[in-house]
């Protein structure tokens, strides 16, 4: 069963090269149209609520809201056919895979890309749009139970803790707090990021700020914690005395001023 008329693309990703990568690919069919391109979660609800699109690539990892949040925002029942573009390793994605949706790891392989457009090409044309619903319901669904059980470390003031349990997709992971090299916000979740890849938990930055031991990590920025041995160097940036921080895996994030004395007393000493 095939559409009888242009498939009509959405494509979301904060990451401008990600974009132009996804556009790049759907350019070399002719029956396909970016009808809408987004580049963060706001943008997406209103793209989503105005445009009547078949598909849409959907980034899960973006500033503000996430691809979680823009499914939430529009309800599992109003959306296209979704496939997700992540950075998260394969473990991280058995959820996905239980509910039958599809994804693509970044960077995008070409193969692996077009077959996944070929699915939602079926899925499109059969207008499994009741099924559809249903998958996003309880990938949802299953997301919230599986990090219902992560106790609320700041409300509690326990002392920080040695390991952090990643649940997903029926797996458990343990991450160790020695492991982490910096913590970034992600909507309602946080990405810990370790030497060889980045975990996805259910928290908030304020939980893992309390979570963390103060004499190793510092917060630098409203969405950024790092470990304070992982920095590599401090680079003056702008006129205003405001600084870049350089961390040992490449990885360079924003000091901010509200944490400036913070990152002075933990990291340095002095600017």
């Amino acid at each position: 069963m095939t559409l009888d008329r242009p498939l009509s693309v959405g494509i979301v990703d904060d990451e401008a090269l990600a974009r132009r990568g996804i556009r790049s690919r759907l350019s070399r069919h002719g029956d396909v149209t970016v009808a809408a391109e987004c580049k963060s979660g706001r943008e997406a609800v209103a793209a989503l609520r105005d445009g009547d699109l078949d598909l849409v690539f959907l980034d899960i990892q973006m500033p503000g809201l996430d691809g979680f949040d823009v499914i939430e925002a529009i309800g599992p029942e109003e959306m296209p056919v979704v496939i997700f573009v992540t950075a998260y390793d394969e473990h991280a994605l058995r959820a996905f895979d239980v509910h039958a949706l599809d994804y693509l790891l970044k960077p995008l392989d070409e193969e692996r890309f077009q077959e996944a457009l070929g699915r939602a090409r079926s899925r499109i044309a059969e207008r499994e749009a009741g099924e559809l619903e249903t998958r996003l319901t309880r990938l949802l669904s299953s997301l919230d139970e599986e990090t219902a059980a992560e106790p609320d470390r700041a409300a509690s003031g326990e002392e920080p803790v040695a390991r952090f349990v990643v649940r997903s997709g029926g797996r458990v992971q343990f991450v160790k707090t020695d492991a982490i090299e910096w913590v970034e916000a992600a909507g309602d979740y946080v990405t810990l990021h370790t030497a060889d890849r980045a975990h996805l938990l259910r928290t908030t930055m304020k939980e893992m700020e309390a979570a963390l031991p103060t004499d190793r990590f510092v917060r630098i920025h409203r969405s950024t914690i790092i470990r304070v041995d992982a920095v590599q160097e401090l680079r003056p940036y702008g006129a205003n005395n405001e600084y870049i921080v350089m961390l040992r895996d490449g990885s360079e994030r924003k000091l901010s001023r509200t944490y400036r004395s913070a990152v002075e007393a933990v990291v340095t000493g002095e600017l």
